[in-house]
């Protein structure tokens, strides 16, 4: 059995192609060909499907993708405690997050926690609440960043609250009002984020009752801001998204005041790496003493 030949295969699950591979990995595009080759003769049954588009996991290859990403999570973490009993301090940390943590909290964290532990290195994959989940489920990440609540089977650990604001642009008529009237919304043309990233917006819609008029569905915190600049329509944001960008909109609290709460997640902490487990509790600790 050979970990190497594991990482090779699953970043041509990731990349979706052998050449993509090749480039990130530094090998050749006949090396990974070869390293996959060898993995299907030791198997014996065919991992991927190869086409001029990339390539796709075959039913079979489907069901080891699990199996491989545990046994590289434990050999992992069998070379952090290792590294813990000689002092080290090594390790790799996985963490899933989106933009708004990825800006206004992730540079400072990770600057606060390499000075005590400068060995140990971050990988960080942005996504929507719905993908970070899937990815802590399935152990491609360590830890994730998530709005709650999230899934029952996952360690929560709650970090903050952040208010939810309408934003509007500066020339809408209510643009200058003390707040925004739920039942106004409705009649609102109204700008959404992507599926698995619109739960904040929704939770504070669907408790009002509102049944918004989507006019525009957008992947990007920053896309919605300025369409709404433009007048293409209202949105709800958290604010810790809005604050800190250059934007030309009116922000205005909603008529009942609303939050999403922001937590980071695990699969299980008992199994969490040693490194993992230490940047939990320096993000705790971080966003206590931090005045965000």
């Amino acid at each position: 059995m050979s970990l190497n030949k594991y990482e090779v295969f699953l970043k041509v699950v990731e990349l979706g192609s052998l050449t993509k591979a090749a480039e990130v990995l530094g090998f050749t595009q006949s090396g990974i060909s070869h390293t996959i080759s060898s993995l299907e003769m030791e198997f014996g049954f065919s991992l991927l499907l190869r086409n001029r588009s990339g390539v796709k996991l075959t039913v079979n290859g489907e069901q080891i993708v699990p199996a491989m990403r545990e046994i590289l999570k434990w050999n992992e973490q069998l070379k952090q405690q290792v590294a813990d009993i000689h002092g080290l301090e090594t390790g790799t940390i996985t963490i899933g997050t989106f933009t708004s943590v990825s800006v206004h909290w992730l540079p400072g964290m990770i600057k606060e926690f390499r000075r005590e532990y400068p060995y140990i290195e971050f990988k960080l994959m942005e996504g929507g609440y719905l993908e970070i989940e899937q990815w802590i489920e399935s152990g491609r990440i360590d830890c994730g960043f998530i709005s709650l609540p999230t899934r029952e089977k996952f360690e929560v650990f709650p970090l903050k609250k952040d208010r939810m604001l309408a934003i509007l642009s500066k020339d809408h008529p209510l643009s200058q009002a003390p707040y925004m009237p739920l039942a106004q919304i409705a009649h609102e043309d109204f700008i959404i984020q992507k599926a698995g990233s619109d739960y904040d917006a929704r939770r504070v819609l669907e408790k009002a009752g509102i049944h918004p008029n989507i006019k525009f569905t957008a992947g990007d915190d920053s896309a919605i801001i300025a369409m709404v600049e433009n007048g293409l329509g209202i949105s709800i944001l958290p604010e810790m998204v809005i604050t800190r960008q250059n934007h030309n909109v009116a922000m205005l609290e909603l008529e009942e005041r609303s939050f999403r709460s922001l937590g980071i997640a695990v699969n299980s902490l008992k199994y969490a790496s040693p490194a993992a487990r230490r940047f939990l509790s320096h993000v705790q600790a971080w966003l206590k003493d931090s005045p965000e």
